[in-house]
């Protein structure tokens, strides 16, 4: 699975990127219709401290893309839930295809 990161008013991190990395990839193991993801972290100006940190994770497999976007006071966290959604999005998907 090819990965691309992206990064918006926000430092580059080869530690976010290995994260995310690990954890697409175990996605992409399980999931072999996953051609793609695209990874995007930024930063909003929120009026709460545990918002603001945002990731974005695009995937691109046969049919409609995947989207999943959270936010929290860190990046990993925002990371973690943006994966676990997509698990889902996953999960679904791959039941719909079985049904066929």
């Amino acid at each position: 699975m090819q990965i691309i990161f992206e990064y918006h008013d926000v430092q580059a991190s080869d530690s976010l990127e290995t994260l995310a990395r690990e954890k697409l990839e175990n996605l992409g193991d399980k999931y072999d219709m996953v051609i793609r993801g695209d990874v995007f972290f930024k930063l909003e100006n929120t009026t709460s401290n545990d918002t603001g940190k945002i990731c974005n994770i695009r995937l691109s497999l046969p049919g409609p893309r995947l989207f999943a976007e959270s936010s929290h006071d860190n990046f990993v966290d925002s990371l973690t839930e943006s994966i676990r959604d997509l698990e889902r999005q996953l999960q679904k998907r791959k039941e719909k295809m079985k049904s066929f």
